[in-house]
Formats: structure tokens, sequence, C-alpha cells
């Protein structure tokens, strides 16, 4: 398979939007921000400063991975950034989708604290990152992925990742004018 599905996930604050773009305008695929996919309850609920459960999250998720499937069947690579927070939810955006690699964005907790502090006009407040870091599972070993620092700028932070990602045997191809 050449084409690839790169779900840019992590906490919220550490810096998916960001880093997906800088994938985005390596590689020339399609994107979608994972939070656009969120049912308005859901925002709602986190904009009120209420972590989201499980209940809250499958069907955003299957929102996700319906999302993927649409891409695999067009033949087109993809970012689309989750926060894909516990291995449940990464095994449902994986299961009959074989194109799913992870990119897992870490950061200490007080540096994304500063960053979701600093951003303005998004409805995650920063009250709600302590629950999403008790809930996080890291990327295990036998998942598909690759674990990647966010220091420095994204355009760094995408370079390594996509450099980890080729260690894996997993490489994305940069865009070329030509494919635009």
């Amino acid at each position: 398979m050449d084409r690839r599905t790169l779900v840019v996930m992590g906490v919220s604050g550490v810096g998916k939007t960001s880093v997906a773009q800088e994938l985005v305008a390596r590689t020339g695929w399609v994107f979608a921000e994972g939070d656009d996919l969120h049912p308005e309850a859901n925002r709602q609920k986190m904009a009120a400063g209420h972590p989201l459960d499980d209940d809250d999250r499958w069907p955003w998720l299957r929102r996700i991975a319906d999302w993927i499937g649409e891409q695999e069947q067009a033949d087109r690579g993809a970012v689309i950034t989750c926060s894909a927070l516990k291995r449940s939810y990464r095994d449902l955006l994986r299961d009959g989708h074989p194109s799913v690699y992870f990119v897992h964005l870490l950061a200490p907790p007080e540096l994304i604290e500063q960053r979701i502090t600093a951003r303005r006009g998004h409805y995650m407040p920063p009250s709600l990152l302590s629950s999403q870091l008790a809930t996080l599972e890291p990327l295990q070993p036998d998942e598909p992925g690759v674990g990647v620092e966010t220091t420095g700028r994204p355009s760094e932070v995408a370079g390594r990742a996509m450099d980890a990602l080729a260690a894996l045997d997993a490489p994305v191809a940069v865009s070329t004018e030509e494919e635009h």
C-alpha cells in the first residue's frame, strides 16, 4: 500500500493541528481536523469544563473511522488529528483500515498547559488537560506508529515524524508540484 493515513494523536494542546498541517504541506495529502467531527453535544460538554467519557467518544471515533475508510476507498493519502487517547480507540480507528499509522505527539505537561492557556477560540479549556493525561495510554510497540517529541517548530516535528515513519518502513512520500 503506497497511501497512508496518518492519525496525529495526543492530548489537547500538544500541537496536533500544527504538525498535521506541516505533514499535509509536505505530502499534499487530504486533511481533516478530527475535532470538527465531534458531535455538538461533545463540544458543549467540553466547553462547560466536563471531560468526555467513552459513551461520548465512541460516535466521534466512528465518524473518524468512516472518514479514514472514505480516503482508503478513494486511494488517497490522508492526515487526520484525533486525540486517540486509549488503545481501544486506536483499535477502532485501525479496524479494517490497513493504511493507518499513528504519530503520537509527546511533550511535558507543563509545556502543554502553556500552549492550551495561550490559545484562543478553542472549546477545550485548560482544566481538562489533567483528565486527558490520566486517560492517555501511550502508543504500544505492536501498534503501527511513532512517538515524536514536539520540541521545536512544527516543521521540525513533522520532519522527525516522517523520518521515524521511514525507519519503520512506512515511508511518507513528499509531494511534488506535479502532483498538485
